[in-house]
């Protein structure tokens, strides 16, 4: 028979904070739409793939990681996995704007956030180019956010249902709804589990959808409106509040609260990258072998 203190505290431990969760979900579409107007007002160059829509699956996954073990490697859409894995968004604006005081001192932009002390390993600009051969305990994440740049998946592929691509390697592969936070953690959880206790990897399909094009010079001209608005009905922020709500876990005054507190954040971190200073020009010549 265990003693209530530690039944607290293993329900604690297994009991996930949903209103932190939403919190990081708010400031990640807050940095997003911030970085989406610095571009507009080009203080950003480059390319810059916004994450907005596709919040869940990002904050669901890596909620269940502890990151002084576990790795997150992730591809050019990466700013929402950082911010999830805890990383400095003053840093990461500063990133976006090019400058020293970038997590990558301003040379890897939208697709190269990193940071190796939150075991953030880092956006990878060719999508699966990171993926291992061997058997490892790796839970393997595709987000299906509908669109291969500007072709709907379905145009291009025979199955609909890319868990299965997990019987070609004889790993377990599931289909999830990346829309539902609270479906992401479960799921997830589930994953992690088998891949800590039994070793085993995973496959899942976590289907969501991006708000925004593939990046900030795509119009999205080759879906529908009503398309469009559709899926922001199904928006995951709203959904996981909407829970929250229902279950008197929150109320429209703290989620107010909570998203003036993440704006005044962001607002932060971009008066931090405008203000901070350029590289020096010396800078070109470092980090280019190791």
């Amino acid at each position: 028979m265990t003693s209530d203190k530690t039944t607290k505290q293993e329900t604690a431990k297994k009991t996930p904070d949903l209103k932190h969760m939403l919190g990081q979900m708010l400031l990640i579409r807050r940095f997003e739409e911030r970085a989406a107007q610095a571009y507009g007002l080009r203080k950003i160059g480059g390319f810059l793939h916004l994450y907005i829509g596709q919040e869940a699956v990002a904050v669901g996954s890596i909620a269940h990681l502890d990151l002084k073990r576990d790795y997150v490697y992730t591809a050019y859409r990466d700013h929402g996995h950082a911010i999830a894995c805890g990383m400095d968004i003053n840093g990461l604006m500063a990133e976006l704007y090019g400058k020293e005081a970038g997590c990558s001192r301003g040379k890897g932009g939208s697709m190269h956030f990193f940071d190796k002390e939150k075991h953030f390993m880092g956006g990878n600009g060719i999508v699966g180019a990171h993926i291992k051969i061997w058997n490892l305990p790796v839970v393997f994440i595709c987000e299906n956010n509908q669109y291969g740049m500007g072709t709907d998946f379905r145009r291009v592929s025979s199955v609909e249902d890319f868990s299965i691509m997990g019987q070609s390697y004889g790993i377990p592969g599931k289909q999830v709804n990346g829309m539902d936070l609270l479906e992401v953690h479960k799921e997830v959880g589930e994953a992690v589990k088998r891949a800590k206790e039994e070793g085993t990897p995973s496959l899942l399909e976590i289907k969501t959808y991006r708000y925004k094009g593939h990046s900030m010079s795509d119009p999205a001209k080759y879906r529908t409106k009503e398309e469009l608005e559709e899926y922001k009905n199904q928006d995951p922020i709203l959904i996981l509040k909407s829970h929250l709500l229902e279950k008197k876990l929150l109320t429209e005054d703290e989620f107010l609260k909570m998203d003036k507190t993440m704006k005044e954040q962001v607002k932060t971190a971009a008066d931090y990258a405008e203000k901070s200073p350029e590289p020096e020009l010396k800078s070109l010549y470092e980090d280019v072998l190791v």
